[in-house]
């Protein structure tokens, strides 16, 4: 048995080891970092690993934001969280001991979304975020959530949300996708309602601001380079998604071409199993059909 736990410790310790030195990788760079945090907070959301890091070393801000970030994941698979306390307790102690870093205030965000904070508490969490990182997708992503109707907002706080951030955002930031994003929310939210108007929800992308929506970005984001960020491919999946749904089939052909057969879950995932929706989208694409 003492081999048995001693082996245990052993196995954690080289874990956490080889975790810790992927989160210090490209100091500053917060967009890769949380980009990171996320991908390993989903696939440690059922383990112990994460609390049992961050109760060993109390004072290391990437153990307790991951494990606050953990605490989220499995929040939002359960639709609330366990502990709203202990992840925002372990968020402001990270944002204590990292005071540069976003990523505590993006998960904090994240909560506030999830438990329905009230808008001027949302806000503020939102405003600590950008005070440290100005183009973060993650927040803006999750504020675009929050501000729809479906979650504590309105279709008109959307739209002035979207405008406030075309207007000054340079073209290629990490939160580029936030107005393609938030049209492709608004066609599922037709396709929800059922009936003719789920018959003539592609009409969605004829209407002005969906169809510019795509004009703006459909012929930069393809180019080698453009876009740089770490989602980059979770970006052009929407584009191709989207592109497929307003029937512009010639144009998604070169997205597809560019994703090179990567596939994300959203927004795929709407209409079935997201591998057969996206091959199904690209031999369309392809074929021209």
């Amino acid at each position: 048995m003492a081999t048995t736990r001693t082996g245990t410790i052993a196995t954690t310790d080289l874990c956490v080891a080889q975790i810790s030195r992927l989160l210090d990788q490209d100091p500053g760079d917060w967009d890769r970092r949380a980009h990171r945090m996320g991908v390993l907070a989903e696939f440690l959301a059922g383990s112990h690993l994460p609390r049992s890091w961050a109760t060993r070393e109390p004072r290391n801000a990437s153990a307790l934001v991951l494990h606050a970030w953990t605490q989220l994941a499995r929040g939002r698979s359960q639709g609330g969280l366990e502990d709203t306390a202990d992840v925002v307790d372990s968020c402001l102690r990270a944002a204590e001991l990292a005071p540069e870093d976003p990523t505590a205030w993006v998960v904090v965000l994240g909560a506030a979304r999830l438990e329905r904070w009230e808008q001027p508490q949302v806000f503020g969490v939102w405003n600590e975020v950008l005070a440290r990182d100005r183009w973060n997708r993650e927040a803006y992503l999750s504020m675009l959530g929050y501000l729809t109707p479906e979650e504590a907002g309105s279709r008109i706080q959307v739209l002035e949300f979207v405008d406030a951030l075309c207007a000054r955002m340079p073209a290629n930031m990490p939160c580029a996708a936030t107005e393609l994003t938030a049209q492709v929310f608004q066609y599922h939210s037709v396709l929800g309602r059922g009936g003719f108007e789920a018959l003539v929800a592609r009409n969605h992308w004829s209407h002005a601001m969906a169809a510019q929506a795509l004009d703006r970005v459909v012929h930069t984001w393809v180019q080698p380079g453009f876009l740089r960020h770490a989602k980059a491919l979770a970006d052009l999946n929407v584009l191709a998604y989207a592109l497929m749904a307003a029937d512009r089939r010639h144009e998604a052909r070169s997205v597809f071409e560019a994703l090179g057969g990567v596939v994300t879950a959203w927004p795929w995932q709407t209409a079935g199993d997201p591998v057969n929706e996206f091959d199904q989208a690209q031999r369309r694409a392809a074929a021209g059909q």
